[in-house]
């Protein structure tokens, strides 16, 4: 995109908030990187430059403007839409990986050497993983400071710094300004935020249907690890430092988060995948445009525009609970769910809410007496052999993961049809084109709107709406009568 000047300078004049983190407009005369819908009046095009990332944009020179923000606008769609190496790479990234295994571990994950990645991300991406990796860092830095009271060393830490110094250098470099600067800018007008809690904004693309998104998220939720509160989705979230408890609120131009952490260390992980669970990096208007050129989905797809596809923030816990899911109702399937979790689940308290446990990790699950689960002896083997290819490593469900490959991985294990996999790949992988055609609401929906019924004839028939097919899902799902269509109460 970034190379396509002529399209990136009209993106900027008409200020089109579209293309937000599809590239970054850097100002030859001023030294700063904007969005391109940054309000200011828009340079002369001869003195513009274009990046694909934020961090191409710091290495070239550049600090980010203070009026736009660039470096906290909506993530590039590509880095879900697309299943090769530095698509996967940048989801581990953004999930810090870097800070937690350095650039070897997210090679090793890849399959690839250090310097066949440092190669690739550099020609599409004009930065390396360290890089990357430290425009991030930034941010965080930044979210802390505006957000919380916590002393300067510590924030430093948190957001992933080897040193104060470096993390004073990066401030300064990155956003013009000190931390101290950073910080008391922010809290101008300010009110104060409960202790402990970190508030901050997820921003996302226009058009935004919250709908489908958390209704069905609270349909499904699972009592004790999730609820719907004060207008809220609330959920625990295990991370790799600690815990945490987030509370997402859908609002006309952001959705409210708020964070509790045990470490925040974990904070970038935290926003990073709560962004995946609600699918805000989506560019809605291509989604969209696609779809409704079928004139049969197009009064569908009018009708609520700009749905996006409910994600989960643990993988391997979306795996385990479509499992229990399967060939049961959405209630048999949560009070299954409920029970593994008040059995087997970590304790966490939560002062402001329901909340009680974590969802249970593989190798809590590995060690459970399969007897004891209340459920058909058939799916008991489908559960204990998906924990034990999990806790084998015989099956990757990470947001870094092959997408073709994990399907094939779980097509290998007892009981893993079609269903659940694609379930899975939509959900869990996050797969913009994975499809269910034997799911019952979708054979109804088809039925109700002239499409082909049967899971070959629905398939052939989908073809039109590739790469967007889980996309349509949500649309198709759309036509009944749900609670998984609406927002609670």
């Amino acid at each position: 995109m970034h190379e396509d000047v002529e399209h990136c300078v009209r993106a900027v004049q008409s200020k089109d908030a579209r293309f937000d983190g599809w590239f970054f407009t850097a100002v030859l005369t001023t030294g700063i990187y904007c969005r391109p819908s940054c309000p200011v009046v828009p340079p002369k095009p001869e003195n513009m430059r274009f990046y694909p990332s934020a961090a191409a944009a710091q290495q070239a020179g550049f600090r980010a403007c203070k009026r736009c923000r660039p470096d906290a606008s909506p993530g590039s769609p590509l880095w879900n839409e697309r299943a090769d190496v530095v698509a996967r790479a940048m989801r581990l990234i953004a999930d810090g990986v870097v800070d937690r295994e350095g650039v070897a571990g997210v090679s090793t994950r890849l399959g690839y050497s250090t310097r066949q990645l440092q190669r690739q991300l550099l020609a599409e991406l004009g930065a390396g993983p360290l890089a990357l990796a430290r425009a991030q860092r930034a941010q965080t830095a930044r979210v802390l400071l505006e957000t919380s009271s916590v002393p300067m060393g510590d924030v430093a830490f948190a957001a992933g710094f080897a040193s104060v110094r470096s993390f004073n250098e990066t401030v300064r470099e990155v956003f013009h300004r000190t931390p101290t600067e950073v910080r008391t800018r922010a809290a101008r007008g300010h009110p104060a935020t409960t202790p402990g809690t970190l508030v901050l904004r997820l921003p996302f693309r226009q058009p935004f249907c919250p709908d489908n998104l958390f209704g069905h998220l609270v349909a499904t939720a699972v009592p004790g690890v999730e609820e719907w509160r004060d207008g809220a989705y609330r959920r625990t979230l295990r991370l790799p430092h600690g815990h945490g408890i987030v509370a997402l609120r859908p609002l006309p131009d952001y959705v409210d988060c708020r964070l509790t952490l045990t470490n925040l260390r974990d904070l970038s992980t935290a926003i990073s995948r709560c962004r995946w669970l609600l699918d805000l990096d989506a560019d809605p208007v291509a989604v969209d445009d696609l779809l409704r050129a079928d004139p049969v989905l197009a009064p569908v797809v009018n009708k609520d525009v700009g749905r996006r596809v409910p994600r989960t923030v643990d993988p391997v816990e979306f795996a385990v609970r479509a499992v229990l899911g399967q060939q049961v109702s959405t209630s048999a399937a949560r009070t299954l769910a409920a029970r593994l979790v008040t059995a087997h689940g970590e304790p966490v308290a939560d002062p402001a809410g329901g909340l009680t446990h974590l969802f249970p990790d593989p190798a809590t699950l590995a060690s459970l007496d399969p007897e004891q689960l209340a459920m058909p002896r058939s799916r008991r083997a489908t559960l204990t052999s998906l924990i034990a290819a999990l806790t084998g490593g015989e099956l990757d469900l990470s947001v870094g993961s092959d997408w073709q490959r994990a399907r094939g991985e779980l097509a290998a294990l007892p009981g893993f049809g079609p269903w659940t996999i694609e379930t899975i790949a939509m959900r869990a992988l996050g797969d913009p084109d994975a499809f269910i055609p034997t799911d019952l609401g979708i054979r109804r929906a088809a039925e109700s709107l002239g499409l082909p019924t049967t899971p070959a004839g629905l398939t052939a028939r989908s073809a039109v709406w590739s790469p967007w097919r889980a996309y349509a899902v949500q649309y198709l799902w759309s036509t009944g009568d749900h609670a998984v269509n609406r927002l609670p109460d």
